[in-house]
């Protein structure tokens, strides 16, 4: 069963930390987050550049607003979206609990995937 884990990230926190101790706490993530690949859990991983590359588009008055920046107002924000291959949610909860973002404190969001397709949703419209 596929898992979408959600990895957010307060960018002050993160700068707050020596260069040595970001480099640690990076290296010992890189590791951990190889083990998981080496045992088949990781499917993919993609780290997000800072909030401030961000734009958040919505639609306003009949038009797409697009403003800088994330579209949460708050100090932690999205900083990678992994897959994770997991038996169930226990096993995923067991596997992230040992990762070394959790003890930094970076918040970690686990949700299963949906297996919708296109052919699916096209056929769910159809009926709707």
């Amino acid at each position: 069963m596929k898992f979408i884990w959600l990895a957010y990230m307060d960018e002050k926190k993160w700068s707050a930390m020596s260069k040595s101790e970001q480099a640690a706490f990076f290296s010992e993530c890189l590791a951990y987050d190889e083990f998981l690949r080496n045992n088949g859990h990781l499917v993919s991983a993609e780290a997000l550049q800072g909030v401030r590359t961000a734009k958040t588009l919505r639609y306003q008055s009949g038009k797409v607003m697009i403003t800088d920046g994330p579209y949460a107002e708050t100090k932690e924000q999205l900083g990678g979206i992994m897959v994770l291959e997991a038996k169930d949610m226990n096993h995923a909860v067991e596997l992230l609990s040992k990762h070394p973002g959790v003890r930094l404190g970076v918040p970690f969001e686990i949700r299963p995937t949906d297996q919708m397709t296109y052919e699916n949703y096209q056929n769910l419209m159809e009926k709707s």
